[in-house]
Protein backbone atom coordinates (compact mmCIF):
# COMPACT_ATOMS: atom_id res chain seq x y z
CA UNK A 1 0.00 0.00 0.00
CA UNK A 2 1.13 3.54 -0.68
CA UNK A 3 0.53 5.99 2.18
CA UNK A 4 1.04 9.72 2.59
CA UNK A 5 0.76 12.62 5.00
CA UNK A 6 -0.55 15.83 3.44
CA UNK A 7 1.77 18.35 5.08
CA UNK A 8 0.21 21.65 4.13
CA UNK A 9 -1.54 24.71 5.59
CA UNK A 10 -5.24 25.21 6.26
CA UNK A 11 -7.06 28.52 6.23
CA UNK A 12 -7.35 28.72 9.99
CA UNK A 13 -10.89 29.23 11.26
CA UNK A 14 -12.38 28.96 7.76
CA UNK A 15 -13.80 25.49 7.04
CA UNK A 16 -15.21 26.46 3.65
CA UNK A 17 -11.81 27.53 2.35
CA UNK A 18 -10.04 24.63 4.07
CA UNK A 19 -12.35 22.02 2.53
CA UNK A 20 -11.07 23.15 -0.89
CA UNK A 21 -7.50 22.61 0.31
CA UNK A 22 -8.40 19.17 1.64
CA UNK A 23 -10.11 18.04 -1.55
CA UNK A 24 -7.24 19.41 -3.63
CA UNK A 25 -4.66 17.44 -1.63
CA UNK A 26 -6.75 14.29 -1.80
CA UNK A 27 -6.63 14.74 -5.56
CA UNK A 28 -2.86 15.26 -5.43
CA UNK A 29 -2.52 12.07 -3.41
CA UNK A 30 -4.57 10.17 -5.98
CA UNK A 31 -2.27 11.55 -8.68
CA UNK A 32 0.65 9.94 -6.84
CA UNK A 33 -1.21 6.59 -6.61
CA UNK A 34 -1.63 6.98 -2.84
CA UNK A 35 -4.08 4.56 -1.20
CA UNK A 36 -4.32 6.33 2.17
CA UNK A 37 -3.69 9.98 3.02
CA UNK A 38 -3.74 11.64 6.44
CA UNK A 39 -4.05 15.27 7.54
CA UNK A 40 -2.99 16.71 10.89
CA UNK A 41 -4.96 17.13 14.09
CA UNK A 42 -7.97 19.49 13.67
CA UNK A 43 -6.71 20.53 10.23
CA UNK A 44 -10.24 21.78 9.60
CA UNK A 45 -10.81 24.37 11.17
CA UNK A 46 -7.61 24.70 13.16
CA UNK A 47 -5.74 24.24 16.42
CA UNK A 48 -6.54 26.66 19.33
CA UNK A 49 -3.00 28.01 19.20
CA UNK A 50 -3.92 31.39 20.72
CA UNK A 51 -4.43 29.88 24.19
CA UNK A 52 -0.69 29.52 24.73
CA UNK A 53 0.11 33.12 23.78
CA UNK A 54 -2.74 35.10 25.36
CA UNK A 55 -3.14 33.76 28.90
CA UNK A 56 -6.12 31.72 27.77
CA UNK A 57 -7.14 30.56 31.26
CA UNK A 58 -8.05 34.01 32.58
CA UNK A 59 -11.48 33.67 34.15
CA UNK A 60 -14.36 35.44 32.44
CA UNK A 61 -12.00 37.42 30.21
CA UNK A 62 -13.91 39.25 27.43
CA UNK A 63 -11.13 38.79 24.87
CA UNK A 64 -11.02 35.02 25.49
CA UNK A 65 -14.79 34.77 25.15
CA UNK A 66 -14.60 36.63 21.86
CA UNK A 67 -11.83 34.39 20.55
CA UNK A 68 -13.67 31.23 21.61
CA UNK A 69 -16.91 32.43 19.99
CA UNK A 70 -15.02 32.82 16.68
CA UNK A 71 -13.47 29.36 17.11
CA UNK A 72 -16.80 27.75 17.99
CA UNK A 73 -18.46 29.33 14.98
CA UNK A 74 -15.80 27.86 12.68
CA UNK A 75 -16.28 24.30 13.99
CA UNK A 76 -18.24 21.87 11.82
CA UNK A 77 -20.60 18.93 12.30
CA UNK A 78 -20.16 15.39 11.05
CA UNK A 79 -23.20 15.71 8.78
CA UNK A 80 -22.40 19.27 7.66
CA UNK A 81 -21.72 20.44 4.09
CA UNK A 82 -17.94 20.82 4.45
CA UNK A 83 -17.38 17.21 5.46
CA UNK A 84 -19.94 16.01 2.93
CA UNK A 85 -17.83 17.52 0.13
CA UNK A 86 -14.70 15.87 1.53
CA UNK A 87 -16.48 12.50 1.58
CA UNK A 88 -17.42 13.02 -2.07
CA UNK A 89 -13.79 13.79 -2.95
CA UNK A 90 -12.63 10.66 -1.15
CA UNK A 91 -15.15 8.64 -3.15
CA UNK A 92 -14.24 10.26 -6.46
CA UNK A 93 -10.48 9.82 -6.00
CA UNK A 94 -10.55 6.45 -4.22
CA UNK A 95 -8.16 7.52 -1.43
CA UNK A 96 -8.90 6.45 2.16
CA UNK A 97 -8.55 9.60 4.27
CA UNK A 98 -7.93 10.51 7.89
CA UNK A 99 -8.96 14.12 8.52
CA UNK A 100 -8.74 16.06 11.78
CA UNK A 101 -11.65 18.43 12.37
CA UNK A 102 -13.01 20.72 15.05
CA UNK A 103 -16.41 19.15 15.69
CA UNK A 104 -19.19 21.26 17.19
CA UNK A 105 -21.45 19.49 19.69
CA UNK A 106 -25.21 19.13 19.26
CA UNK A 107 -25.60 21.51 22.20
CA UNK A 108 -23.81 24.14 20.11
CA UNK A 109 -21.36 25.23 22.79
CA UNK A 110 -18.55 22.67 22.79
CA UNK A 111 -15.74 21.82 20.36
CA UNK A 112 -14.22 18.34 20.10
CA UNK A 113 -10.89 17.48 18.50
CA UNK A 114 -12.11 14.73 16.21
CA UNK A 115 -10.23 12.43 13.84
CA UNK A 116 -12.48 11.22 11.03
CA UNK A 117 -11.80 8.04 9.02
CA UNK A 118 -13.35 8.19 5.54
CA UNK A 119 -13.59 5.20 3.20
CA UNK A 120 -14.07 5.67 -0.57
CA UNK A 121 -16.94 3.17 -0.67
CA UNK A 122 -18.52 3.38 2.78
CA UNK A 123 -18.01 7.04 3.63
CA UNK A 124 -17.37 7.98 7.27
CA UNK A 125 -16.42 4.85 9.22
CA UNK A 126 -15.60 6.50 12.55
CA UNK A 127 -15.21 9.90 14.18
CA UNK A 128 -12.86 9.70 17.14
CA UNK A 129 -13.17 12.49 19.68
CA UNK A 130 -9.90 13.03 21.50
CA UNK A 131 -10.24 11.32 24.88
CA UNK A 132 -8.37 13.93 26.90
CA UNK A 133 -7.30 17.33 25.59
CA UNK A 134 -3.78 18.31 26.60
CA UNK A 135 -2.98 21.17 28.98
CA UNK A 136 -4.45 24.47 27.68
CA UNK A 137 -6.42 22.57 25.01
CA UNK A 138 -8.88 21.83 27.83
CA UNK A 139 -9.96 25.47 27.67
CA UNK A 140 -11.05 24.98 24.05
CA UNK A 141 -12.03 21.31 23.64
CA UNK A 142 -14.45 18.97 25.36
CA UNK A 143 -13.47 15.53 26.64
CA UNK A 144 -14.18 12.76 24.13
CA UNK A 145 -15.31 9.15 24.42
CA UNK A 146 -14.40 5.66 23.22
CA UNK A 147 -16.78 5.54 20.27
CA UNK A 148 -14.04 6.13 17.71
CA UNK A 149 -11.48 3.68 19.13
CA UNK A 150 -11.80 1.46 16.08
CA UNK A 151 -9.53 -0.23 13.57
CA UNK A 152 -10.51 -0.30 9.90
CA UNK A 153 -9.59 -2.61 7.04
CA UNK A 154 -7.91 -0.68 4.23
CA UNK A 155 -6.66 -2.99 1.50
CA UNK A 156 -4.42 -5.58 3.14
CA UNK A 157 -3.91 -3.44 6.24
CA UNK A 158 -5.76 -2.93 9.49
CA UNK A 159 -5.50 0.79 10.21
CA UNK A 160 -6.01 2.91 13.35
CA UNK A 161 -5.85 6.63 14.10
CA UNK A 162 -5.39 8.82 17.20
CA UNK A 163 -4.98 12.51 18.01
CA UNK A 164 -1.71 14.05 19.18
CA UNK A 165 -0.75 13.29 22.78
CA UNK A 166 -3.23 10.45 23.23
CA UNK A 167 -0.66 8.61 21.10
CA UNK A 168 1.54 8.81 24.24
CA UNK A 169 -0.99 6.96 26.44
CA UNK A 170 -0.11 3.24 26.77
CA UNK A 171 -3.68 2.08 27.49
CA UNK A 172 -5.07 3.84 24.41
CA UNK A 173 -2.35 2.42 22.18
CA UNK A 174 -3.04 -1.03 23.63
CA UNK A 175 -6.70 -0.78 22.54
CA UNK A 176 -5.51 -0.31 18.95
CA UNK A 177 -2.90 -3.07 19.17
CA UNK A 178 -5.54 -5.45 20.51
CA UNK A 179 -7.64 -4.84 17.40
CA UNK A 180 -4.70 -5.83 15.23
CA UNK A 181 -3.59 -2.48 13.82
CA UNK A 182 -0.82 -2.80 11.25
CA UNK A 183 -0.68 0.86 10.24
CA UNK A 184 -1.20 3.47 12.91
CA UNK A 185 -1.97 7.07 11.89
CA UNK A 186 -1.00 9.75 14.41
CA UNK A 187 -2.42 13.22 13.78
CA UNK A 188 -0.48 16.20 15.18
CA UNK A 189 -0.89 20.00 15.23
CA UNK A 190 2.49 20.24 13.50
CA UNK A 191 5.82 19.92 15.33
CA UNK A 192 9.02 18.02 14.65
CA UNK A 193 9.49 18.00 18.41
CA UNK A 194 6.30 15.99 18.84
CA UNK A 195 6.96 13.37 16.19
CA UNK A 196 10.70 12.71 16.31
CA UNK A 197 10.54 10.20 19.20
CA UNK A 198 6.99 8.86 19.54
CA UNK A 199 6.63 7.88 15.87
CA UNK A 200 9.46 5.36 16.11
CA UNK A 201 8.48 4.26 19.61
CA UNK A 202 4.92 3.30 18.59
CA UNK A 203 6.33 1.46 15.58
CA UNK A 204 8.71 -0.54 17.77
CA UNK A 205 6.16 -1.19 20.51
CA UNK A 206 3.23 -2.06 18.27
CA UNK A 207 5.29 -3.75 15.56
CA UNK A 208 3.38 -1.67 13.03
CA UNK A 209 3.97 1.08 10.51
CA UNK A 210 3.34 4.57 11.88
CA UNK A 211 2.33 7.55 9.76
CA UNK A 212 2.59 10.85 11.64
CA UNK A 213 0.72 13.69 9.92
CA UNK A 214 1.49 17.29 10.90
CA UNK A 215 0.27 20.70 9.78
CA UNK A 216 2.06 23.85 8.66
CA UNK A 217 0.78 27.09 10.19
CA UNK A 218 2.08 30.64 9.79
CA UNK A 219 0.62 34.06 10.44
CA UNK A 220 -0.50 34.16 6.79
CA UNK A 221 -2.91 31.32 7.57
CA UNK A 222 -4.68 33.26 10.35
CA UNK A 223 -7.54 35.50 9.12
CA UNK A 224 -7.40 39.19 9.95
CA UNK A 225 -10.89 39.03 11.49
CA UNK A 226 -9.84 36.58 14.23
CA UNK A 227 -10.18 38.66 17.44
CA UNK A 228 -7.01 37.34 19.09
CA UNK A 229 -4.88 37.45 15.95
CA UNK A 230 -2.64 40.38 16.87
CA UNK A 231 -2.17 39.34 20.48
CA UNK A 232 -1.43 35.72 19.60
CA UNK A 233 1.12 36.25 16.84
CA UNK A 234 3.83 37.95 18.87
CA UNK A 235 5.87 34.74 18.98
CA UNK A 236 8.24 33.15 16.49
CA UNK A 237 7.25 32.00 13.01
CA UNK A 238 6.09 29.48 12.02
CA UNK A 239 3.45 28.58 14.59
CA UNK A 240 3.68 24.92 13.44
CA UNK A 241 6.46 23.40 11.32
CA UNK A 242 4.89 20.11 10.24
CA UNK A 243 6.95 17.16 11.43
CA UNK A 244 5.21 14.56 9.26
CA UNK A 245 7.10 11.26 9.30
CA UNK A 246 6.85 7.53 8.60
CA UNK A 247 8.43 4.68 10.59
CA UNK A 248 8.67 0.95 9.83
CA UNK A 249 7.61 -1.90 12.18
CA UNK A 250 11.19 -2.36 13.37
CA UNK A 251 11.35 1.30 14.44
CA UNK A 252 13.57 2.52 11.65
CA UNK A 253 12.78 5.70 9.76
CA UNK A 254 11.30 5.44 6.30
CA UNK A 255 10.88 9.21 6.19
CA UNK A 256 12.31 11.30 9.03
CA UNK A 257 10.23 14.24 10.34
CA UNK A 258 9.88 16.84 7.60
CA UNK A 259 10.52 20.37 8.87
CA UNK A 260 8.67 23.28 7.28
CA UNK A 261 8.24 21.83 3.80
CA UNK A 262 4.84 21.69 2.10
CA UNK A 263 4.59 18.28 0.43
CA UNK A 264 3.09 14.85 0.38
CA UNK A 265 5.21 12.67 2.65
CA UNK A 266 4.94 9.31 0.87
CA UNK A 267 6.02 5.72 1.45
CA UNK A 268 5.23 2.28 0.06
CA UNK A 269 4.62 -0.25 2.81
CA UNK A 270 4.29 -4.05 2.93
CA UNK A 271 2.08 -5.87 5.44
CA UNK A 272 4.50 -8.83 5.43
CA UNK A 273 7.01 -6.69 7.33
CA UNK A 274 4.49 -6.29 10.17
CA UNK A 275 3.93 -10.04 10.39
CA UNK A 276 7.64 -10.70 10.45
CA UNK A 277 8.32 -8.27 13.31
CA UNK A 278 5.57 -9.87 15.41
CA UNK A 279 7.46 -13.16 15.40
CA UNK A 280 9.23 -12.13 18.60
CA UNK A 281 6.83 -9.54 20.06
CA UNK A 282 3.09 -8.95 19.82
CA UNK A 283 2.11 -6.63 22.71
CA UNK A 284 -1.58 -7.56 22.59
CA UNK A 285 -1.09 -11.18 21.53
CA UNK A 286 1.44 -13.73 22.75
CA UNK A 287 3.11 -11.12 24.96
CA UNK A 288 -0.07 -10.08 26.76
CA UNK A 289 -1.24 -11.74 29.98
CA UNK A 290 -5.02 -11.53 29.83
CA UNK A 291 -5.28 -13.78 32.85
CA UNK A 292 -3.53 -11.13 34.93
CA UNK A 293 -4.56 -7.84 33.31
CA UNK A 294 -8.14 -7.11 32.23
CA UNK A 295 -8.82 -4.25 29.79
CA UNK A 296 -12.39 -3.06 29.16
CA UNK A 297 -13.36 -0.30 26.70
CA UNK A 298 -16.71 1.48 26.52
CA UNK A 299 -17.23 2.40 22.87
CA UNK A 300 -20.63 4.01 23.30
CA UNK A 301 -21.08 7.61 22.22
CA UNK A 302 -21.49 9.63 25.41
CA UNK A 303 -24.51 11.82 24.74
CA UNK A 304 -25.94 14.30 27.26
CA UNK A 305 -29.47 12.99 26.85
CA UNK A 306 -31.31 9.86 25.72
CA UNK A 307 -34.74 10.31 24.13
CA UNK A 308 -37.47 7.68 24.28
CA UNK A 309 -40.48 8.65 22.17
Amino acid sequence: MRIAAAQTSPVWGDPDSTKKIVTDWIGRAAGESVDLVAFGEVFMSGYPYWMSFTDGARWNAPDQKEAYAFYLDSAITIDGPQLTEVVEAVRDHGVFTYLGITERSDSGGTVYATYVAIDPDQGILSSHRKLMPTYDERMAWGIGDGNGLRVHQVGDFKVSGLNCWENWVPAIRHVMYAQGTQLHVAGWPGSVGNTKHITRFIAMEGRCYVLSAGTLLTSESIPMEFPAREASLAGEEPVFNGGSAIASPDGRWIVEPVDGEERLVIADIDVAAVRGERQNFDPAGHYFRGDVIDVTVDRSRLNPVTFRD
